[in-house]
């Protein structure tokens, strides 16, 4: 396990230099110094998997489309559409995940959905989740520059999800799924819209 841990982490490492990246502490595993930054211009897209790509609580006897995949042990519906949604939404914007899955997605999820990979990722401490927020803000402002123009999917954006994105210095849009959904078209083609917005 060890040596396959030290081989993902030297292919992340490989992509990030070819990214524009520094390496592990802005790529993949992120340390304490560590950004997402890159000398792309696109805005950045931060990528929630479950409730976006994994889908649950729709009704069994007329799932959507998709499939399960079994990630170490545990069963996942992957949507059947994802994939070519995250390659459309590719052309406009840096993707990231921002998953509680953390870097683990770069080790499905690229394959499974016919993605370019593996993906920068928000590293998450739970030892620093101040009560009264969102669990995932304290990551996005530790790894993302304030300024940059930031669009994040995720099922489970909330009140303080939503004064934060107001009162961010960059450009920010929450796009919010139906868990049992996940993203659509439409979703996508506000993306896009927002995107091209920018300028």
């Amino acid at each position: 396990m060890a040596g396959k841990r030290s081989v993902l982490a030297s292919r992340r490492t490989s992509a990030a230099r070819a990214q524009g990246l520094s390496g592990p502490d802005d790529f993949g595993q992120m340390g304490t110094r560590g950004s997402i930054n890159s000398v792309m211009d696109h805005p950045l897209l931060l990528i929630d998997v479950d409730g976006v790509i994994s889908l649950f609580g729709f009704d069994h006897a007329s799932p959507p489309a998709g499939r399960y995949q079994l990630v170490d042990g545990i069963t996942h519906f992957l949507s059947a559409t994802a994939g070519e949604q995250l390659r459309r939404l590719a052309e406009r914007f840096e993707l990231a995940w921002c998953t509680g899955w953390e870097d683990k997605a770069n080790d499905y999820l690229p394959f499974a959905l016919g993605l370019p990979g593996p993906l920068p990722h928000v590293a998450f401490d739970p030892a620093q989740r101040p009560a009264q927020a969102h669990w995932k803000l304290w990551g996005i402002d530790r790894h993302v520059e304030p300024g940059r123009p930031l669009a994040w999917v995720d099922d489970a954006h909330n009140d303080a999800c939503r004064s934060w994105a107001t009162d961010r210095a960059g450009p920010t849009l929450l796009v919010t799924t139906d868990p049992a959904v996940g993203l659509t078209d439409r979703e996508v083609d506000r993306l896009l819209d927002w995107a091209r917005g920018l300028g």
